[in-house]
């Protein structure tokens, strides 16, 4: 048998801890591990167009399936490409290992040409960051970085020489015993007895979700039932719980709608659950709160604590829900649950009339034809900005379908990326790229790897020749919208000339017909839907006090818009409220 090199027992090692692919760039110092991955078939190489799709699409695949990927960037500059979407992914805890391969071991610090210094660079945003510098040091460190990004749930980054990689590995180098899963966390039982204490106390209890509710979604609904508890969630939390929910309030925060703001601030106890939500100037100051997560430095960063418990949703409920007592009194519930069919009944109107002769086309009229096409399990990428606008609000979860995007670190031109990611995993599976213009055209020249791999996906080009989420931001400012308008092609006829399926949407009654033959179509699709820039809805009165980004008002105003089918759900949940 051949003596490994280090490159091959570097993928080796990737190979046993679950990784199927590595996303990225090819070149100089990466050049040997990637003739590695030649070589070895438990592995594809997956060439993109930037690393910074890599980076993404290495991050989807990690939230899809739960288990490692993998993304590498050639020395200085390509390297320096995966840091946006490693930021991404380390913010949505996917476990993924980047490999940023490095100038010749004997130059370092010398100012050579294309050097970095990658263990500072990537120091934010990873569990692990470290130099392989010899070839005794590889299997042992880069067994650490997996359980690093494994087992805390986010990045790791292994810096390699080219010299290093391409050196004989040594000899009867150890098999390491992996981690390629994460242990469930229960809380301590004096945890638990204060928090159903306080529970047992409360008159009002406000349940408010996050991403950390993946896999509880049953053990939040017994628990909602025996305390009759409004269920309250943020974005990331949406795909997770607001399916099969009877006790559905909506979502909170600056795209919120429905009743999640007032059942959280009018409760006597309000419980994060599995929520590291940003925006704490939506959450109340004067009622007792309680949070549950994983992550113990997320706790009571946000907002002041009463009580901060250390553990899994699940298993915390699971101990706590038997031992409090079932509250019999639905008041608050349902006078919570009429607040948010009410709310949602007073909005849905605006984007119900009259669409199917609204030119440029209400994109909420997109969002809502996409959602009533798209397979059960489809997988959704969605764009930072006004598409995470129409996901939140039309896009309707039913415990099979993902939803994908940039929700922690908010960062443009995600969707594309992210949906190759989605795609690989699974060819058969639909997989739908609900992209902005402004997100599509910064890594637009990856739509000619769907191209390259014949990877099915959709891509539905929102197309309003605009930064909108800027200009809003803009508006609420008090300032003139400035340096917001794009100047577009038809995005349909690049896609043909890609070697793709390409449909320009201008009219209201070509739209359903339109996305029907681009789902039909077996390859890449791309439907150009030219939409209304002016669509949101702005409320009447804006506070001066509102800043920049996803911040928001003293007076706490919300954007106003349409829910599509979750208004449906919200009459359905209106019939379980006894009446006199």
């Amino acid at each position: 048998m051949a003596k490994q090199n280090v490159s091959e027992q570097f993928v080796d090692i990737l190979a046993r801890a679950g990784v199927k692919r590595m996303y990225g760039v090819v070149g100089d110092s990466l050049n040997p591990v990637v003739d590695a991955i030649r070589r070895n078939s438990a592995i594809d190489w997956i060439q993109v167009r930037h690393e910074e799709t890599a980076a993404f699409a290495a991050g989807a695949e990690a939230q899809i399936t739960g288990s490692l990927a993998a993304c590498a960037g050639s020395c200085g500059p390509g390297n320096l490409h995966l840091i946006n979407g490693l930021y991404d992914a380390h913010r949505s805890m996917a476990p993924v290992l980047a490999l940023a391969s490095h100038i010749p071991s004997s130059e370092i610090g010398l100012g050579y040409f294309q050097e970095t210094h990658p263990e500072l660079l990537f120091q934010e945003c990873s569990h692990y960051n470290e130099m392989i510098s010899n070839p005794q040091q590889m299997p042992r460190l880069l067994q650490t970085a997996i359980q690093h990004a494994i087992g805390r749930g986010g990045v790791s980054v292994v810096s390699m020489p080219g010299d290093v990689a391409s050196q004989p590995a040594p000899e009867k180098a150890v098999e390491h015993a992996l981690v390629t899963s994460r242990p469930t966390v229960q809380p301590g039982e004096e945890e638990i007895e204060k928090l159903c204490r306080m529970v047992d106390e409360a008159k009002r209890v406000t349940l408010f979700c996050g991403s950390g509710t993946a896999g509880a979604h049953t053990e939040v609904m017994e628990f909602a039932e025996r305390v009759k508890a409004p269920v309250g969630h943020a974005l990331r939390g949406k795909e997770w719980i607001q399916y099969d929910n009877p006790y559905d309030v909506g979502m909170s925060g600056l795209l919120g709608y429905g009743a999640a703001y007032e059942a959280t601030n009018e409760c006597d106890l309000l419980i994060l659950l599995g929520t590291d939500f940003p925006y704490n100037a939506f959450l109340p100051s004067d009622v007792k709160i309680v949070q549950v997560d994983v992550r113990p430095e997320r706790l009571g960063r946000r907002s002041k604590l009463d009580l901060a418990v250390w553990g899994d949703v699940r298993e915390t409920l699971r101990c706590l829900t038997p031992r409090v007592k079932t509250k019999t009194d639905r008041k608050f519930l349902d006078r919570m649950l009429k607040k948010h069919a009410d709310a949602l009944e007073g909005v849905v109107k605006a984007y119900t009339r009259k669409v199917e002769k609204h030119i440029p086309i209400h994109p909420e009229c997109v969002a809502s034809v996409l959602d009533d096409l798209a397979d059960d399990d489809a997988v959704f990428t969605v764009d930072t900005g006004m598409c995470n606008v129409w996901a939140a609000r039309y896009l309707s979860p039913n415990g099979k379908r993902r939803v994908i995007g940039s929700f922690s670190h908010g960062s443009m031109a995600n969707a594309l990326p992210q949906a190759i990611g989605a795609q690989f995993i699974d060819r058969n599976r639909q997989v739908v790229s609900m992209s902005g213009d402004g997100g599509f055209t910064m890594l637009m020249g990856d739509f000619l790897t769907l191209v390259q791999y014949d990877l099915p996906v959709k891509v539905v080009l929102f197309n309003n020749s605009s930064l909108s989420m800027v200009e809003l931001e803009m508006l609420v400012a008090g300032l003139p919208s400035f340096g917001t308008t794009n100047k577009n092609p038809d995005f349909a006829a690049i896609a043909r000339a890609s070697g793709a399926y390409g449909v320009r949407v201008e009219k209201p009654k070509q739209l359903e017909s339109a996305l029907k033959d681009a789902f039909k179509h077996k390859g890449p699709a791309l439907v150009d839907v030219v939409t209304d820039p002016n669509a949101l809805s702005i409320p009447p009165k804006i506070s001066a006090e509102m800043v920049t980004g996803f911040a928001l008002s003293a007076s706490k105003i919300v954007l106003d818009g349409g829910v599509g089918r979750m208004v449906q759900m919200a009459r359905s949940n209106l019939r379980n409220v006894p009446r006199p």
